[in-house]
């Protein structure tokens, strides 16, 4: 089977950018490149199901720090209850 046919691209990105996403591929352990093209397709292509139609995940954002031990269980009281009362 023959691999399918990609072309070339150059692209310019802000210095910072460019070192979060190479971060990001090395700790996925994937290429640079194939991190852009995921990137790219996730972007271009519509998903179908479920997932296309839920905001959770139509956000593309991914927190990457600590979190309570117990956010399963509490994620509402977390993600909702007022920290003032």
């Amino acid at each position: 089977m023959r691999a399918p046919t990609t072309i070339r691209t150059t692209i310019r990105l802000p210095r910072r950018l460019k070192q979060l996403a190479t971060a990001r591929a090395r700790a996925r352990k994937i290429s640079f490149n194939e991190f852009v093209r995921q990137a790219v397709e996730r972007a271009v292509i519509p998903t179908s199901g479920t997932q296309s139609r839920d905001p959770l995940f139509s956000d593309l954002a991914v927190y990457d720090g600590p979190v309570p031990s117990d956010i399963s269980v509490n994620h509402d009281k977390y993600l909702y209850d007022d920290p003032e009362t």
